[in-house]
């Protein structure tokens, strides 16, 4: 076995530990890294209100000093993605959140900001399942520090998004970066399709939940982050129609995740605690962050388990 294939199974063992929750003692992170430290790049994945998770990732790679080579995400992974990718701090974005998601005062002035301006724009087609405009929506909630065009981000990032009529997934790179966004975070029956470049485009997590493979080379190390979770509850509840509509959803992601980690892994994987909450818990944000803090500290771990293996196999 080589060096690579050593750090790869090392790693993938940290990244085990995670998924099935046994933790690893807290190691002694340097105050500060140099220029011959590895290469991080981070997949955040789509799971609606479940990837506010995401802002404890983004807190552990400031307070480790990591900036990521390139980051990579889908639905809510490519908002919170693209927050750090225009140089906002795990802090800037988790107080953006709370400020705007916090309570349901704020979150509702929000989307009065993101209201159609005239009825006729209301009911266009009709009323309808899936009548929200996405687009209108992340307008209102983005944070002004986003820039408008993938051009202007600190960080080469990538956003996943699928193309309803060819039947495919498709990287947006260049270009404009909100409308990516909302594209990517089109939840089907919940939001309208977002049109790009004369194509309909729905979430990017239909085709892949956790985009990791698109990191694939960019970087030493490679994070994927799921935030999809699984179905909750048990045998003998009663469930709604939304219930089921949204848990075969992560069931059919979950699915495609293995699948793609089978294919080619990301060293490092990590699941936040997030199974208990459902994909529009938005107003549940306190709660969310509360519950999946212990993924940060995990990440801070995982990251200093890898550097460290690299560094003594590259001595040997």
């Amino acid at each position: 076995m080589n060096a690579v294939d050593k750090q790869d199974a090392a790693i993938s063992a940290a990244a085990a530990e995670t998924v099935t929750g046994e933790k690893s003692p807290t190691p002694q992170i340097p105050a500060a890294r140099d220029g011959s430290d590895p290469t991080v790049a981070v997949a955040f994945g789509g799971g609606g209100a479940r990837g506010l998770a995401h802002i404890h990732v983004i807190e552990a790679l400031d307070d480790l000093g990591l900036k990521p080579r390139a980051i990579a995400g889908s639905s809510i992974g490519a908002l919170m993605g693209a927050g750090m990718a225009a140089g906002m701090s795990g802090k800037e974005i988790r107080e953006h959140t709370l400020a705007t998601l916090g309570s349901p005062t704020t979150a509702i002035a929000h989307f009065w900001k993101a209201r159609p301006q005239t009825m006729r724009a209301a009911v266009e087609g009709g009323w309808r399942l899936g009548q929200f405009n996405i687009e209108r929506i992340v307008g209102a909630f983005l944070p002004e520090q986003v820039p408008a065009r993938f051009e202007d981000l600190q960080i080469p990032t990538k956003i996943i998004i699928t193309d309803y009529f060819d039947h495919c997934e498709c990287v947006c790179e260049t270009g404009d970066l909100k409308n990516a966004i909302a594209a990517s975070a089109a939840i089907p029956a919940v939001f309208r399709p977002v049109e790009r470049d004369g194509r309909i485009y729905v979430d990017g997590g239909i085709y892949n939940p956790v985009p990791f493979d698109h990191l694939a080379g960019l970087a030493d190390i490679v994070v994927g982050i799921d935030v999809v979770g699984l179905p909750a509850g048990g045998p003998g509840e009663k469930l709604t129609t939304v219930d089921l509509m949204f848990g075969s959803s992560q069931l059919m992601m979950q699915s495609i995740i293995e699948l793609r980690r089978k294919a080619a892994p990301p060293h490092i994987f990590l699941r936040p605690e997030v199974h208990q909450f459902r994909v529009l818990d938005f107003l549940k944000a306190r709660e969310i962050l509360e519950a999946s803090k212990e993924i940060g500290e995990q990440l801070k771990r995982d990251i200093d388990a890898a550097f460290a293996f690299r560094r003594s196999a590259g001595t040997d």
